[in-house]
């Protein structure tokens, strides 16, 4: 079963990747409609800069809810890396439980904002707002879970990546 879950979750995982792939599509299309239709056409379109930020909202937020892995975070490397395994266990907790005390206590707030915001439509698609930035309950529900996830793996006994400062890369 534990396999199988497994495979269930890289499968999700690859989805969830060609998602952001194709919001990252919509965004650039967008911007150059924009470019081509201003400086080529002379003929300003307002609908592709809501598409782009509507899209850069998305990749950001969804991203990291659902794709971005917890070694691609950013992280203060200078105290993580300097520390026995033991402080790193307790940081890892600490900064969890933080991060899930912040969340949680604005989370209601969010929700009844979101909710509200159900009056107001953007501009030239008239899309509703609560739908636009539903994607931010979503990723603050997300960001709860990882941190319990998180904490819990520290607390009974996960070693913690090591960090080896010379190996540290950008992008895969």
């Amino acid at each position: 079963m534990p396999h199988q879950l497994t495979r269930i979750g890289a499968s999700l995982r690859a989805r969830a990747e060609n998602l952001l792939a194709a919001m990252l599509f919509v965004m650039f299309s967008a911007f150059i409609i924009q470019i081509v239709c201003r400086y080529i056409l002379n003929l300003p379109v307002g609908w592709t800069h809501e598409v782009s930020v509507v899209m850069w909202l998305w990749l950001v937020l969804f991203g990291t809810a659902f794709v971005v892995r917890d070694s691609e975070e950013i992280r203060f490397d200078l105290i993580y890396g300097s520390v026995s395994n033991r402080t790193r266990r307790v940081l890892i907790v600490v900064s969890a439980l933080i991060v899930v005390g912040l969340f949680s206590i604005a989370l209601p707030a969010v929700i009844d904002y979101l909710l509200f915001m159900k009056v107001e439509r953007t501009a030239y698609l008239k899309v509703r707002f609560d739908f636009l930035y539903s994607i931010y309950g979503f990723f603050a529900v997300a960001v709860i879970i990882r941190q319990l996830w998180l904490a819990g793996q520290a607390v009974w006994g996960r070693e913690p990546e090591a960090v080896d400062v010379t190996q540290i890369k950008s992008g895969v």
